[in-house]
């Protein structure tokens, strides 16, 4: 077995600027609204415990952090390709996309953009970078409805994973507190990022 490198990263780090392919038998998005409501459920206790309407935004800097577990990676040439975790990854940026849209600040809004797409020659590139998926995604992140008659099964989930997400978000957290939300989950929510080098490395530890 070569090198294996974990690296606990807030998903921040995890994102910004990054690219992340998914191996064709690996493409099926199929979380259902169980595992979308707990997800929500989870995060937003976790921030319900430290969170005071009179805190300042950057009190965020001092609540507790949340461990989502690993994520495992193989390396191909510089090129990342997510082996396992590429349901909580997905969930995470539809969650993302939904915070986005509801900011008003727009220094806020560039920052979460930045873990949700990069841009290239004028031509946005998610960070999840599945080509069957990625009309459906800028439908998402622009607001424009998206057919889903006749699209591929990880499509669908996708839009109606999204709709269980606006949904679930708790009416509460909108406003004057998402702000608050939006910092916390990307500064102080971690994943450990397990990086392999070869496929048969990374499908031994999965």
């Amino acid at each position: 077995m070569r090198e294996i490198r974990s690296t606990a990263k807030n998903l921040r780090a995890l994102l910004a600027g990054a690219k992340f392919a998914i191996d064709y038998y690996q493409r099926e998005y199929r979380w259902r609204t169980k595992q979308v409501a707990e997800l929500i459920e989870d995060l937003v206790e976790k921030f319900r415990n430290d969170y005071q309407p009179d805190d300042p935004r950057s009190a965020v800097e001092n609540y507790g952090h949340y461990f989502l577990g690993s994520i495992i990676i193989s390396d191909r040439d510089g090129h990342k390709f997510i082996i396992d975790g590429q349901q909580r990854l997905t969930t995470l940026t539809l969650l993302l996309i939904y915070i986005y849209l509801q900011l008003e600040d727009d220094q806020q809004k560039t920052q979460l953009a930045d873990l949700i797409f990069s841009v290239k020659f004028g031509r946005r590139s998610f960070n999840l970078n599945v080509d069957e998926r990625a009309a459906c995604m800028e439908a998402l992140f622009t607001g424009n409805p998206f057919e889903e008659t006749d699209q591929p099964e990880s499509v669908v989930n996708i839009l109606q994973r999204y709709r269980d997400v606006n949904e679930l978000f708790p009416a509460e957290l909108a406003d004057s507190v998402l702000p608050y939300f939006a910092d916390w989950l990307i500064e102080n929510v971690h994943l450990v990022e397990i990086t392999a080098y070869s496929d048969a490395d990374a499908y031994t530890i999965f």
